[in-house]
């Protein structure tokens, strides 16, 4: 038995124990982390670059790639590293350094997320005052907002989990560190109040769904009225891919932090947890670059621009 102060690192749950799997963990992992550097970098790049793409729409979505290429950095970099050195182990610190990025990045992507849907929104059914409530200062405002609701609530959720004491041991059943295998840890009743901050972002994180919600049958029903078929196929060009991702984001985490606890073992969470962690930072730029015309014509003419 030891308590937190005597802590000085955690152990991550391993995703395999012969030296051939884990090799085959890191490489696969190598693989999915340079897809993920890519496509999220070529679309910062193109947006930063590219004038044409200097609207309210592209730059929430340069937000979004800062955010899910910073996330996955978080979660798998570490990851990969244990397997390939075979070990298990996080420092203290380290540990919570990782737990406050992991609740910031996804934090601020699910906020934003929530921003991309009002513009989404306004777009569609108010586009006559588009530019006058989407100007250059309330954009900025809004991803500010976003990433400070991120920051606020991980720095709040980081204090009040490390500051509980710990006493069944340091072994995580998890890759990277996060904050409710951190709580099965803890010898203390005081883990009541950090479920009780748990609850209140899940009050939240429901409020912006039913925003999102309520956003995208405005906007369904906007473009239905559109006559033209070609009209109709815009709007739906333009909304598609943000719906894509925002059920994408909301899926795999649902699948993570609502399964039912009879079902739970480390296998399944492992799985699970790649899922929301791993898999929307990685496909999120294929969606946009898929649906998007004026994207693709834009990262087509960068990479050409290189190569020439």
């Amino acid at each position: 038995m030891s308590n937190s102060s005597s802590i000085t690192q955690f152990l991550l749950l391993a995703f395999a124990d012969t030296r051939e799997l884990q090799l085959l963990h890191f490489w696969l992992f190598l693989g999915i982390y340079l897809a993920a550097l890519l496509g999220n970098s070529l679309i910062i790049i193109t947006i930063a670059c590219d004038h044409h793409l200097h609207t309210p729409m592209y730059f929430f979505l340069l937000n979004l790639s800062l955010l899910d290429l910073s996330s996955i950095s978080t979660t798998v970099l570490k990851s990969m590293n244990n397997s390939l050195w075979d070990t298990r182990a996080i420092s203290y610190s380290g540990c919570v350094a990782q737990v406050f990025f992991v609740v910031f990045l996804f934090g601020a992507e699910y906020s934003l997320l929530t921003v991309m849907s009002y513009d989404r929104y306004i777009a569609i059914c108010n586009p006559l005052h588009y530019g006058t409530l989407l100007g250059t200062r309330a954009c900025v405002h809004m991803a500010a907002a976003a990433w400070g609701a991120g920051f606020l609530n991980a720095l709040l959720h980081t204090a009040n989990t490390f500051f509980l004491p710990l006493c069944q041991g340091n072994a995580l059943d998890q890759f990277f560190c996060e904050i409710p295998h951190i709580l099965k840890l803890s010898c203390s009743h005081s883990y009541f109040r950090e479920a009780g901050l748990l609850m209140i972002s899940v009050l939240v994180v429901f409020g912006c769904f039913v925003f999102i919600v309520v956003s995208y049958v405005q906007i369904f029903r906007a473009v239905l009225r559109i006559p033209s078929e070609q009209g109709r196929h815009k709007s739906f060009s333009m909304c598609l891919p943000h719906l894509a991702v925002v059920s994408l984001f909301i899926s795999t985490a649902v699948s993570a932090y609502m399964k039912p606890p009879y079902i739970s073992t480390p296998s399944l969470d492992l799985v699970v947890s790649v899922l929301y962690s791993v898999v929307p930072p990685t496909l999120n730029p294929l969606i946009y670059s898929l649906r998007n015309q004026q994207l693709k014509d834009a990262v087509w003419k960068l990479i050409a621009g290189s190569i020439s």
